[in-house]
């Protein structure tokens, strides 16, 4: 019996022991705010480091890559570090938006200067479908491109001789010719009307 009353003492001991654990917790708890800030700080020279590799690619114009070390520095834990990044961040999108395209290819300024005939941007679209041509001066299909730019800004000496050379390189850009809705105002002028329908008797 004496044994079990000794048991219950060291239990009783046991649990105040457990019981005074958590209170001894609490006061450590003190240094906490120290603790914190130097947690906190931890991830802060990450985040400014990436801030400042993204403002040298900024300044490079390398835009692309330093939205991505924006967006990093962004994330990061420092608020006025965060605010200047996201404020980067929209300065890159507005760059990046107003950047010329980079094309290198003959096909590349082919098509996208097809496409700024569908969006009738002839200047835009004269320009990269004779850089295209530069590139591949045989392609009978940006000769026709080229030809109907020039036709729908008005050059219709230099529309008449693309699309002349266009049907030389390929017969069959002449029946696309008379069957083309952009061509349509210009085909019964001369002297497309008689490039265009050569069967046609002019008088």
């Amino acid at each position: 019996m004496p044994e079990k009353k000794k048991q219950v003492t060291t239990k009783a001991g046991n649990t105040e022991d457990r019981m005074t654990k958590p209170l001894a917790s609490k006061n450590a708890k003190a240094p906490d705010p120290a603790q914190k800030s130097a947690g906190a700080s931890a991830p802060g020279p990450k985040q400014l480091a990436a801030f400042e590799a993204a403002m040298k690619l900024f300044h490079a114009r390398k835009l692309k890559d330093a939205r991505d070390l924006f967006e990093q520095a962004a994330a990061g834990p420092e608020r006025d570090v965060a605010q200047r990044a996201r404020l980067h961040i929209a300065m890159c999108d507005r760059r990046l938006a107003q950047q010329p395209v980079e094309l290198g290819s003959a096909e590349e300024h082919y098509n996208y200067g097809v496409a700024m005939i569908n969006s009738r941007k002839m200047s835009e679209a004269r320009t990269h479908l004779e850089k295209a041509l530069e590139i591949a001066p045989g392609s009978d299909h940006i000769h026709y491109a080229l030809a109907l730019a020039q036709a729908l800004s008005g050059d219709l000496t230099a529309a008449h001789d693309n699309l002349k050379r266009a049907i030389e390189l390929e017969p069959r850009n002449r029946l696309i010719a008379r069957q083309d809705a952009d061509f349509a105002p210009i085909v019964s002028q001369q002297p497309f009307q008689s490039l265009i329908f050569p069967e046609k008797k002019t008088w």
